[in-house]
């Protein structure tokens, strides 16, 4: 992984659990998760599982290209995001992108990745480092750290050199809803 160029990631091995027609457990799928956003200047997202209003209906798994937003209205969301070094994003691109999902921070943030979303988000890092911002504050994540993330405004930033993995569970709430 140190030497990742942007578009090139580790594919994340999904492997899912069912029952058979005689009710016994039974794998259902193993195979590379099939959704996967890979564009130049952004993080890779490989969404591994959905529940709740974003999931794909009657589909097990979903399709590629499935469209994910950040958490999964009245469910979850399981993502695993390579951060590339801050120095490789195509700003632009971000911007329209945090834009788009209506959560870019547009208050004069002090790094280009603040957003702030309506759910409640456990940040794992699997591999490399990132620093976690708040509005106050910073604080430099490694391999095993988690970070609980209270529908606050955030931000990610890899000053590294090299690519960080993260695993992010993202749990919807509704807006201003107690955490």
């Amino acid at each position: 992984m140190n030497n990742m160029t942007k578009l090139d990631y580790k594919p994340v091995r999904r492997i899912v659990t069912g029952h058979n027609q005689a009710g016994e457990s039974v794998f259902t799928s193993d195979g590379n998760t099939p959704n996967v956003l890979a564009q130049p200047g952004k993080p890779v997202a490989q969404v591994v599982w959905a529940t709740g209003a974003g999931r794909a209906v009657g589909l097990d798994p979903a399709p590629a290209g499935h469209k994910f937003g950040f958490h999964s209205e009245e469910g979850s969301l399981l993502r695993i995001v390579d951060f590339p070094p801050d120095e490789t994003y195509d700003q632009e691109k971000l911007v329209e992108f945090l834009d788009s999902e209506g959560v870019r921070d547009k208050n004069e943030p002090r790094h280009f990745w603040f957003h702030k979303t309506e759910s409640l988000d456990y940040a794992v890092v699997l591999e490399g480092e990132i620093v976690a911002l708040m509005d106050r504050g910073e604080t430099v994540m490694h391999p095993g750290d988690v970070l609980v993330q209270r529908a606050t405004n955030h931000s990610w930033s890899n000053r590294s050199g090299r690519n960080c993995r993260m695993l992010f569970v993202l749990l919807a709430l509704n807006e201003g809803e107690a955490l």
